[in-house]
């Protein structure tokens, strides 16, 4: 393992130890957990009890195989992974992807400050505002937040911009200025996109696929796909 290796290794262990703690215990110790088997490696979530609506359709998605064999079909270095467009299933190479979906939207279920968009945690896509004022979460479509860490300053100016799109309904709180310094994550999306879970094991695995390469329209070269997806028994 070379040097730079064992370095983001100790960066995703210390994650857990600072971050993945306050998911459980926001969610419950008794949250459903779901594994994604991918062609990367093995992902595992924990889906959070506050969002009741997300967490349910997510499950009962996954009961039905939903998500077996779609891809990861938006991929930006330091923001984010896609997937859940049913499109991508059976999907030729570089073909566009991302308007497929199942035919109906969810309410938004904003938990801030319990919930915010740090590294790791899982949220629903969705339509922009300009067609979606209610911000509905799309029925199918999820992102796994990898981001990035800021400054102070840098905080300070996307506290404003959060203030603005959420009419200042949603504040970046000490706890998550500090988190957002040290692990990371994408504070602009915290109160208008539904975070619903977060990574428990297998970050490793996501760090490796925000860093594919990828075409001009942000979809992997090389298609990196979701094998199979399971409700682990609590």
């Amino acid at each position: 393992m070379m040097k730079s290796e064992r370095m983001r290794v100790m960066v995703l262990t210390a994650w857990f130890l600072l971050g993945g703690v306050l998911f459980v215990g926001n969610a419950g110790a008794q949250s459903r957990q779901v594994l994604l088997k991918t062609t990367e490696g093995d992902i595992r979530i924990a889906l959070s009890d506050l969002t009741p609506v997300h967490r349910d359709n997510f499950i009962k998605l996954v009961n039905e195989h939903f998500y077996d064999s779609l891809l990861f079909h938006r991929v930006i270095k330091n923001f984010m992974i896609q997937a859940g467009d049913p499109t991508s299933r059976h999907a030729e190479p570089g073909a566009l992807l991302g308007e497929g979906d199942v035919g109906y939207t969810l309410p938004p279920e904003f938990r801030t400050p319990q919930l915010y968009h740090r590294r790791g945690v899982v949220a629903m896509a969705r339509e922009g505002d300009e067609v979606n004022p209610e911000r509905r979460s799309s029925g199918c479509q999820f992102y796994i937040v990898w981001g990035k860490t800021f400054s102070s300053l840098e905080l300070e100016k996307m506290q404003v911009r959060v203030d603005t799109m959420t009419h200042h309904e949603a504040s970046i709180t000490p706890e998550m200025f500090r988190t957002y310094k040290r692990v990371g994550g994408s504070p602009h999306l915290d109160g208008q996109y539904t975070v619903f879970g977060e990574v428990v094991e297998g970050l490793d695995v996501v760090d490796r696929i925000q860093r594919v390469f990828t075409d001009d329209y942000d979809r992997p070269v090389d298609d990196v796909r979701i094998i199979s997806a399971t409700v682990l028994t609590p």
